[in-house]
């Protein structure tokens, strides 16, 4: 059940602002515009995606100085290597080519920051997505088609690309915010939408 409270998204990701409004949340979208590095040799996924919610929210929030600011950060790992936006067609070749064959993790930190009170509280969502092997021509039509622009990892699972599908966990997580994970994080903390 959305909080009554309106949500101030950090983010200007149209599929988080849809999931929102479809649950029926109030939001508001300002997003944090930070600069967002690739993780260093070694950094684990759930880390790096949970300390850039954690710097979107709070950039957002000292920004604003009040309302309750909802931030998310998704990226895929393969065998312990971090997955981001492809960069250009070349990367997200070679990111489509080392998933394929393979289930790969999708995780998503959120955080929920309290501007004015300066209190927070985050979660990391993992969900599991099994992609199967793709033909030359199957391969080069998605890449020629652009649908991996933008988004972490390369496809869109809810673009129905027929190659990938979500084995395990939650689907929203693997859209880019996982919503029973906001829900229970609103529930747990009450605190944060007072």
């Amino acid at each position: 059940m959305p909080t009554s409270v309106p949500l101030i998204l950090a983010s200007a990701s149209p599929r988080r602002k849809q999931l929102l409004t479809e649950a029926g949340y109030t939001i508001e979208v300002d997003p944090s515009d930070i600069d967002e590095p690739e993780p260093t040799p070694g950094t684990l996924a759930v880390d790096y995606v949970a300390l850039l919610a954690w710097r979107k929210a709070s950039a957002v929030a000292r920004r604003r100085g009040n309302g309750l600011v909802l931030a998310a950060d998704t990226a895929c790992a393969v065998e312990g290597e971090i997955l981001n936006k492809p960069e250009d067609r070349a990367d997200a070749e070679r990111m489509i080519r080392l998933q394929e064959g393979r289930d790969t993790k999708v995780l998503t930190g959120i955080c929920l920051y309290r501007a004015e009170r300066d209190e927070w509280v985050g979660a990391v969502e993992i969900s599991v997505v099994r992609f199967r092997v793709l033909d030359n021509a199957e391969r080069h039509a998605f890449l020629d088609s652009n649908r991996w622009a933008g988004k972490a990892g390369a496809y869109g699972v809810q673009d129905s690309d027929p190659f990938v599908s979500v084995a395990r966990g939650s689907f929203t997580n693997v859209v880019g915010l996982p919503m029973e994970r906001l829900t229970a994080l609103l529930q747990n903390f009450p605190n944060l939408t007072r």
